[in-house]
């Protein structure tokens, strides 16, 4: 069931919401050469710890998931797309890694995701992270109060397009409220003007994401990590974002 959020619960919500930033902001500055993708996860577990939240991965299990996920941060280097299971990796000079966090404050959920270059970048990559970026800011300007989901998933595409990336709709937005992932789909393409409306107190997240050579994947054998089928690298940006009087709100903005 698809749920309308009132005014004072989207209040409730942008405190997750700022929680999620705050611990995606630190797990940034802390992503250098050297550092290991465990000592990510430990940072975002003890931010979780001090703030008394809940992860909405650790005891995470769909159906496409081999197990629990374990871990309370998504870390998806280079070729890995989405749903990067931490592991015992030192990042590298030019890598790229994204860091995808959800948790519950006061039982009401916040997701958000934010792609890094490590090191010396590709100027492929810098231009992979430029559109998506471009993607999610125009995926938010399309969400207006009276306009269709199918407008936010045109203005994702639209850009992906435009840059000369295939998408995969296999994978994309949610909405979200008391869980993570709420019945609301938002594909990362779409036609404008079709789908569900756009009303006041309705919550989702938009989770651009592109590849730079395919738009497959493929399920890494620890269950969990997607990777793109070419070996070729990958970026995934994300906000949890109100649907207001005055327009998208992003719950989940960085300083």
């Amino acid at each position: 069931m698809i749920e309308l959020r009132t005014p004072a619960e989207i209040e409730q919500m942008a405190v997750a919401g700022a929680f999620v930033a705050s611990v995606l902001e630190a797990t940034a500055a802390a992503t250098d050469v050297g550092v290991n993708l465990l000592e990510l996860d430990k940072l975002a577990h003890s931010m979780i710890r001090q703030r008394k939240a809940e992860s909405c991965y650790i005891d995470y299990h769909p159906s496409f998931g081999a197990s629990p996920f374990g871990k309370v941060l998504c870390t998806s280097v280079n070729d890995a797309a989405l749903h990067g299971l931490p592991h015992d990796y030192r990042l590298r000079d030019g890598d790229v890694v994204s860091l995808d966090f959800a948790a519950s404050v006061d039982g009401w959920v916040a997701d958000s995701a934010i792609t890094l270059t490590v090191g010396t970048p590709r100027d492929e990559d810098l231009a992979l992270l430029a559109t998506v970026e471009l993607a999610l800011e125009a995926g938010i300007a399309a969400a207006q109060p009276g306009g269709k989901m199918g407008d936010v998933s045109a203005a994702i595409g639209q850009v992906a397009h435009a840059a000369g990336y295939a998408v995969n709709l296999d994978f994309g937005g949610h909405s979200v409220g008391r869980t993570m992932h709420g019945d609301l789909h938002v594909p990362n393409d779409g036609r404008p003007k079709r789908g569900f409306p756009l009303r006041e107190g309705l919550v989702f997240a938009i989770e651009p994401w592109l590849m730079l050579g395919t738009s497959k994947i493929y399920t890494d054998k620890d269950g969990w990590t997607l990777r793109s089928a070419d070996g070729s690298r990958a970026a995934h940006v994300e906000h949890t974002v109100a649907i207001t009087a005055d327009g998208p709100r992003v719950l989940t903005a960085r300083s």
